[in-house]
């Protein structure tokens, strides 16, 4: 028997932007497994060397669709490609696909967002904030809408600690019409000048043109789902977690003690779609718009300590062939000091394997690698440092009031997660999917391998020199 959820989106037709993402694809994946949509348009740029045919191909031959396709062999054929650009002032979309998104489309789902911190201001707002109120002005010509869902970030409130299911106007240096005006009327050199004015309390811009989207509205590595721990880019969290299991990132800028807002894929996605529903099922009681904070529960919270803690003892249990030390990690809040630690724990040794690479005829990589590193490690600290607390008042009341079918098809408690079973499928999915290879006897053996070098030379560290 269908729940609500499935009886909701049976026979709907979608509008998805992002859908290329990491989350677009899960919440794609999980629309057509779980649901019985009509069609799902998806909005997909064309890449320098690559036009939006070929990019659809390859998004389609991606392994997130190897368990949907085992049930729903045709599913994809759901699927309609539109050719767009969230950076152009029209989203690139032609007049004619305008015109059949105008007609068909019931629910809009806006999760396309350049995710780079340190993006230049015309770029973040142009793709950030301008797109998402030029989604809002296409959605109000739908003559068929029924929901209008805007993915946001944890950290679009970020110059805040305790962060309310609210809007925050008074955060900004000017309104988000004053900000996408001076977008449309400065160059963009001069408006990247003027960055530090206008991002006043926030770290960077991928965190104020978030902020900013979300008053465009008042005026909006997986857990279990397709697969464990599927996962398909190294960003965020993520690349970090990706250094230290290869061996390379031992010195990390961050707080142990602070609260980690670290969510499942999976569930983000199936939140995104019983948000929906829920949207849809309140049009004619609410006249503002619902915000959902979705972050780990106050009952259930993991510290950036625990994180790294079970990420470590999961990495230890499954260690990649490809890891060239063996992984250990230690973390400083003092800036200067992850400066000056880097050298002795990243540049030097960095700089040694460079020379190897050298002599035995390939080309030196590490240290270039360690600038990137050190670069996303940085802008990562201003969220890293401190505890926020999120209020999760709505999106507890959402939870409850899905039926026991729905929880099951659309999980999303955080209240009940399992952290060491979440951190053993990540590091799974990781090893599958970004180091491309599975759990082997040879991997558990360099590993082992390895653990006794580092050993030996903390050892060889504690014995008297002359």
């Amino acid at each position: 028997m269908d729940t609500e959820i499935q009886r909701f989106y049976m026979d709907k037709t979608v509008f998805v932007t992002g859908g290329t993402g990491f989350l677009g694809k899960v919440i794609i994946e999980k629309i057509l497994r779980a649901t019985d949509p009509k069609h799902i348009y998806f909005l997909v740029r064309s890449k320098k060397n690559e036009d939006v045919k070929t990019r659809v191909a390859k998004w389609m031959s991606q392994p997130i669709f190897e368990a949907l396709l085992k049930t729903k062999p045709r599913a994809l054929e759901l699927m309609t490609p539109i050719a767009g650009d969230c950076l152009e002032p029209d989203l690139g979309i032609s007049d004619a696909d305008r015109k059949l998104l105008v007609k068909e489309v019931q629910i809009v789902i806006h999760g396309a967002a350049t995710v780079r911190f340190n993006e230049p201001m015309h770029t973040a707002l142009a793709i950030n904030t301008r797109a998402t109120r030029l989604m809002l002005q296409l959605a109000r010509e739908m003559h068929r809408l029924e929901a209008f869902v805007q993915i946001s970030t944890a950290y679009s409130n970020c110059v805040l600690e305790h962060i309310h299911e609210q809007f925050y106007p008074e955060n900004f240096t000017c309104s988000v019409d004053t900000a996408l005006q001076l977008k449309e009327t400065l160059s963009a050199a001069l408006l990247d000048n003027m960055t530090p004015a206008l991002l006043g309390n926030f770290p960077n811009t991928y965190s104020y043109t978030k902020g900013l989207a979300e008053q465009v509205i008042q005026v909006f590595a997986n857990y279990k789902e397709p697969s464990s721990g599927w996962i398909d880019n190294p960003y965020g969290l993520i690349a970090l977690i990706y250094g230290i299991t290869y061996g390379v990132l031992h010195l990390l800028l961050c707080n142990y003690k602070a609260h980690a807002p670290v969510v499942p894929g999976d569930y983000c996605g199936n939140m995104v779609v019983a948000s929906a529903w829920e949207t849809a099922r309140n049009a004619k009681k609410k006249t503002v718009p619902t915000i959902y904070n979705f972050s780990p529960s106050n009952k259930n919270i993991i510290t950036f300590g625990d994180l790294k803690d079970k990420g470590m003892y999961s990495g230890k249990l499954v260690p990649m062939t490809k890891m060239i030390w063996y992984p250990f990690l230690h973390a400083t809040t003092f800036p200067w000091l992850f400066s000056l630690g880097c050298i002795f724990y990243h540049y030097v040794p960095g700089f040694l394997y460079d020379i190897l690479l050298r002599l035995s005829g390939e080309k030196p990589r590490l240290v270039k690698a360690y600038r990137k590193v050190h670069e996303n490690v940085v802008a990562l600290f201003p969220f890293n440092k401190k505890t926020y607390w999120f209020n999760r008042d709505n999106t507890e009341a959402l939870w409850d009031h899905m039926s026991t079918e729905d929880q099951s098809v659309f999980n999303f408690n955080m209240e009940n997660m399992n952290w060491d079973d979440y951190f053993k499928s990540t590091l799974n999915g990781m090893r599958l999917h970004l180091f491309k290879e599975p759990p082997t006897k040879a991997s558990l053996d360099h590993g082992r391998i390895l653990f006794y070098i580092a050993l030996f030379k903390f050892f060889l560290s504690l014995l008297p020199h002359t």
